[in-house]
């Protein structure tokens, strides 16, 4: 299996994820020009995609959706909340409609040799998903866009063999910030988005020996930066009730603006 992120951050996401015979796309948050140009850079090419699986409708998630569905005709996958939710957004322009696929949470599916199963998250979205995949006993998760995690999340993803986890916002940045107090309240809220903090945590709950490899991601570009949270994550680790260090894993931070490295597995 392997995994790469074309982009990451509060401004456009979208990550690849496949094996030698199969390639999705979660999301097209960011245009089809780089998402073309960074599929290229691993040597992916769009048209060679089997699907584009949709986390949910904020633009920052499906900017160039419209696009890859009218030029190349790639199988939609997201939610019916998610679906509907698209389908009335002006922005993305018009979408076939049969090129949905609707998934349900907890309910797996095959692309290829890749099988898929939705994880229902908090976040302020009509049906928002995270996406885990499986290929015989290979296994990733990427879980983004999260106000909070539970145990039934911390079960599904404790066993993966490669993490990609939101580390969206310092929490002090974010409070001494311009941002209005609305929306500060918001990204800290249940439906918001996860801190460096607790992305830390969450990760200390699901570690285990055999992991290869663990990809922190989302990171808003005014509340937060690469170095803190790679060290913030990497301290939670070490200091929490864990038998791990921080150090103990290869541990990547995505880029808002550039293709990260292809882990494969």
């Amino acid at each position: 299996m392997e995994l790469c992120s074309i982009a990451s951050g509060s401004s456009g996401n979208c990550i690849c994820v496949g094996t030698e015979s199969c390639h999705v796309l979660i999301d097209a948050g960011i245009s089809g020009k780089r998402i073309e140009a960074g599929l290229n850079s691993v040597g992916l090419k769009t048209e060679e995609m089997q699907g584009i699986l949709v986390t949910h409708e904020h633009s920052d998630h499906i900017q160039g959706l419209g696009v890859l569905a009218r030029r190349y005709g790639l199988p939609l996958y997201a939610t019916a909340g998610t679906i509907d939710a698209i389908l009335r957004m002006k922005s993305v322009g018009k979408i076939d409609e049969s090129l949905f696929r609707e998934v349900q949470p907890e309910v797996a599916f095959d692309i290829g040799d890749l099988t898929v199963e939705p994880i229902a998250i908090s976040h302020d979205a009509a049906d928002p998903v995270a996406y885990k995949f499986r290929q015989n006993e290979k296994s990733l998760a990427v879980l983004t866009d999260l106000g909070k995690y539970d145990g039934q999340i911390v079960e599904k993803i404790r066993d993966m063999d490669v993490l990609f986890l939101e580390s969206n916002h310092d929490v002090h940045m974010l409070q001494a910030g311009a941002y209005p107090y609305p929306l500060k309240q918001r990204i800290l809220g249940d439906r918001g988005h996860l801190s460096n903090e607790v992305c830390g945590r969450l990760l200390g709950e699901v570690l285990h020996d055999d992991i290869k490899a663990i990809f922190l991601g989302h990171l808003s570009k005014e509340n937060n930066y690469p170095e803190l949270a790679y060290e913030t994550v990497r301290v939670e680790i070490t200091l929490g009730e864990n038998p791990y260090s921080g150090d103990d894993f290869p541990l990547y931070v995505a880029k808002r603006d550039e293709p990260s490295q292809m882990v494969r597995f």
